[in-house]
């Protein structure tokens, strides 16, 4: 790939001076771990900016999913997407318990809670939904399910950050939900994740999970990680902050180029966006009829990188093969198969969104379509 190709996305990165009086000061009280003052400051911030009562900070996505699953001492099988990264189900696997795929809905990529009460059995002890590119799934129907049969409901909320439904946060939702604060993400902290909590045990519980399972200075309580935010990381998170209605408002502009020029593009369709849900535009899918890979050469050959997330399925790795039957999740493959992510960050310049519409055109021939 030429070094000036455009990727799908970019980490967005505030001015360096402005960072220089954080590490300054990490530099002067020499705490670097173990929940130094700009961790507690961040785990703050982000509580109040979320509209959430508490927040865990994590040294990764990957590790706040597995600390808020075992915050709810799980055993058995729990039901979740397969259209999603593999870190999803690899949770579920290094806690031993068991990921059972169900479909997806076509229109949205999340979880149909329909396929979710069909794939619950009396092993199920959890519902792991997706909110797929931000887009909230169908939380009051899940929820319903949940407490139907007594189980828990854990969010994997890493494409959503600062996402709102019905006015409050989509974060309030579920049993706990996990962040992802990796350098991809709409808000990041170089490496980083969080876990949400609703109560201060389930809090006081995953902070233990994250600091090896210590319940005081020399007891462990339980079989814990290593998962705890250094301070750098926290630091730039808490700068990160400050930058972050300006980086939002530049990626809803990008996004609403790319509907303005490609909304009408024949055999491409848009997601249409969530009438109940604020977006916080870090993805921006669209779906190819009969297949993306000819659309997705035509862009790679001109050093667009878009990505086909999410393809394979998760199902369909070597890692989980034969976990369901060919034929079996149908909505899911076709999804697989139709899906490419554009590139969009807040830097991406506006010539250079045009000359991606023009690009996607150009594979395609324009004629009407209706978006989804």
């Amino acid at each position: 790939m030429p070094q000036d190709a455009i990727y799908v996305t970019q980490p967005s990165m505030p001015p360096v001076d402005e960072f220089v009086p954080f590490l300054e000061a990490i530099w002067r009280n020499r705490q670097l771990t173990n929940g130094g003052p700009f961790a507690c400051d961040l785990e703050r911030a982000l509580a109040a900016y979320l509209d959430v009562p508490f927040v865990s900070l994590a040294a990764n996505g990957t590790l706040a999913l597995m600390i808020a699953l075992q915050s709810l001492r799980l055993r058995g099988e729990v039901v979740t997407t397969p259209f999603s990264f593999v870190a999803t189900s690899h949770a579920l696997r290094w806690l031993g318990l068991t990921p059972v795929f169900a479909d997806i809905d076509p229109a949205t990529g999340n979880l149909d809670p329909a396929a979710v009460e069909a794939a619950i059995t009396p092993r199920t002890a959890a519902i792991l939904p997706v909110h797929c590119f931000g887009r909230p799934c169908a939380t009051a129907a899940l929820q319903r399910i949940a407490d139907r049969h007594g189980i828990a409901l854990v969010y994997d909320a890493a494409h959503a950050f600062g996402v709102r439904q019905d006015g409050a946060s989509v974060l309030r939702h579920g049993s706990v939900s996990a962040l992802s604060f990796h350098a991809t993400k709409v808000f990041n902290t170089f490496e980083g994740g969080a876990v949400v909590c609703h109560d201060a045990e389930i809090y006081d519980r995953v902070g233990a999970l994250r600091n090896f399972g210590f319940v005081d200075a020399t007891m462990v309580g339980a079989t814990g990680l290593n998962a705890k935010m250094s301070e750098v990381h926290a630091a730039f998170g808490l700068l990160q902050l400050r930058h972050l209605p300006a980086a939002l408002e530049k990626r809803a502009r990008i996004a609403d180029a790319y509907r303005a020029g490609l909304g009408d593009v024949r055999g491409v369709t848009l997601f249409a966006p969530a009438a109940d849900a604020t977006a916080n535009h870090g993805y921006f899918p669209i779906l190819v009829e009969g297949g993306c890979a000819a659309v997705h050469r035509h862009l790679q050959d001109r050093g667009i990188v878009a990505r086909r997330y999410f393809h394979p399925l998760i199902c369909d790795m070597p890692a989980y093969r034969g976990s369901v039957p060919p034929d079996a999740l149908p909505h899911a493959r076709r999804m697989a198969e139709e899906i490419l992510c554009l590139p969009i960050y807040p830097d991406l310049a506006a010539d250079t969104v045009a000359t991606i519409i023009a690009t996607v055109r150009d594979a395609a021939a324009p004629a009407p379509r209706v978006a989804a």
